[in-house]
């Protein structure tokens, strides 16, 4: 693995010897962001994947979870939060 200088946490840190997403995100991904901030970002997927209950073969929740990918990896636009009021639903 090489070391890059990730965009999110601004530290240089191991990266990744292939995309860890398919796609240009993915590629993005390996470019600039870092292994510590990737597992982060897991972590995070896990909670709203439980909390809302999404179901990954539908479309809406994979695209529901790309954007926050986006927004909690690279800062465009507001990220979900864990809210236990809406629990079982996605709000867009």
């Amino acid at each position: 693995m090489t070391d890059i200088a990730c965009s999110r946490c601004a530290n240089t840190r191991a990266g990744f010897e292939r995309a860890p997403f398919p796609g240009p995100i993915g590629e993005r991904v390996q470019r600039e962001i870092c292994t510590v901030c990737w597992a982060e970002w897991n972590r995070q997927q896990m909670m709203l994947i439980n909390h809302y209950g999404l179901n990954l073969m539908d479309p809406q929740a994979r695209q529901f979870l790309t954007k926050n990918m986006e927004s909690f990896l690279f800062g465009a636009g507001p990220s979900e939060q864990v809210d236990t009021t809406k629990q079982g639903t996605i709000n867009w």
